[in-house]
């Protein structure tokens, strides 16, 4: 997003001021005037206070003038996160760590983190007011909800104090919220709260969404028909329900698509088509228990339990293939970006010695698939819009000379 808008701006003969890139890990800067640091996620330490505190400088040097552009994508809530006043770091860190394992959806944490982080919830764009500021953002929530995105910088937060504790009490998260933080929403106190709806912050705000999950999707079909997939179906549904569960039902959805003849009604539109492919997105999640975190995240989750329904489908899991990973790279706290796996890979993991029913219920799926190569790693894309799940039919080959007939 900095180098393209760093671009932009040369188009019209302009240069930046000045600016900080926060991201996973240090990248180099497409400007002399812009510095690139390395925050922390998905759990905020050092990295992102020191973030946090370059970002605050900057909002000081640009002192309410001027044209500010903010180039917001999701996971910026844990890279630039730092306490508000009467937040201990220590417990701002163990919330992030302890609500990933919560099972709740990133709208529902986003609600409940915004409240604590320095730029969570408009604070931003009261730090930077009255310059006129321009928020183009990449979205990684479903339904794309501004105030959510990023825990909302830029946006104000349409809850109250009570309005999140309320929430927290609902979902039953209080035992992954500290008490001193609870309390605090109680009584909150004036340095805590961010500004209200209302305030004259955000009067020269403009907050828009430039890319999203659909877009992802979208292209990815678009690359599917360019390599000779007929026929490509983008599923409108988000995913949004535990992994777990969502796998089975996916692999369901794909057995049903297949029985359906979508082969034989690929036909008229291409004959020669090797395979058909279905297109998922959105965000599961997965409730981890007590103990130690273990390497895993949500698209591996499901991964590993699309393995199971697969070949739990005998015959009619052969020729089935599922991919599910994240857009960003990585997939929770670990260097994969998801996994790709067909019917014979729960099998496999069974010959290597392991044991994948223990090690889905334990969630270890990190280790069962990268026992059998089943990680996919592509490295940090540079942007995030939620994850994706591709699900590949292939075409038999003696039903590929049928049709020729």
């Amino acid at each position: 997003m900095a180098e393209a808008a760093v671009d932009v701006l040369r188009d019209h003969r302009l240069e930046p001021e000045g600016g900080v890139i926060v991201g996973p890990e240090p990248l180099p800067s497409p400007h002399p005037r812009l510095v690139s640091v390395a925050g922390d996620h998905p759990v905020p330490s050092a990295g992102s206070d020191q973030a946090s505190q370059l970002v605050a400088d900057l909002t000081h040097r640009i002192g309410g003038t001027g044209r500010v552009f903010v180039l917001l994508s999701g996971g910026a809530t844990s890279l630039v996160a730092a306490p508000v006043p009467g937040v201990a770091q220590r417990d701002l860190s163990w919330m992030f760590d302890a609500l990933l394992t919560s099972g709740a959806d990133i709208t529902v944490m986003n609600a409940i983190r915004k409240r604590f982080t320095r730029w969570g919830a408009g604070r931003l764009a009261k730090a930077l007011a009255p310059a006129r500021v321009h928020c183009l953002i990449v979205s990684d929530v479903v339904g794309d909800d501004i105030p959510s995105i990023a825990s909302g910088p830029c946006a104000p937060d349409p809850r109250s104090s009570r309005d999140v504790l309320a929430l927290i009490e609902r979902d039953g998260l209080d035992p992954f919220v500290p008490r001193a933080l609870r309390e605090l929403l109680r009584s909150p106190s004036s340095e805590s709260e961010p500004p209200p709806p209302n305030d004259p912050a955000f009067a020269n705000v403009e907050c828009a969404v430039i890319l999203g999950n659909r877009d992802a999707l979208e292209a990815a079909a678009a690359s599917a028909r360019s390599l000779g997939a007929a026929p490509v179906r983008v599923v409108a549904e988000p995913l949004l329900d535990d992994a777990t569960f969502t796998a089975q039902r996916l692999v369901d959805e794909l057995v049903r698509f297949r029985e359906a003849g979508l082969l034989d009604a690929s036909s008229a539109e291409n004959p020669d088509a090797r395979f058909a492919c279905m297109l998922w997105g959105g965000e599961t999640t997965v409730r981890l228990g007590a103990g130690e975190p273990v390497p895993g995240g949500r698209c591996q989750e499901l991964a590993l339990a699309a393995a199971d329904a697969l070949q739990a489908e005998a015959e009619r899991g052969i020729g089935l293939t599922l991919l599910a990973a994240g857009t960003d790279g990585r997939d929770g706290n670990t260097d994969a970006a998801g996994a790709v796996v067909d019917a014979t890979t729960w099998s496999a993991i069974v010959s290597a010695g392991r044991d994948p029913a223990a090690d889905l219920a334990e969630h270890r799926s990190h280790d069962a698939l990268n026992t059998v190569g089943a990680l996919l790693r592509t490295g940090l894309s540079g942007t995030n819009v939620g994850d994706v799940v591709v699900g590949v039919v292939e075409r038999p080959v003696t039903r590929q000379a049928d049709l020729r007939r």
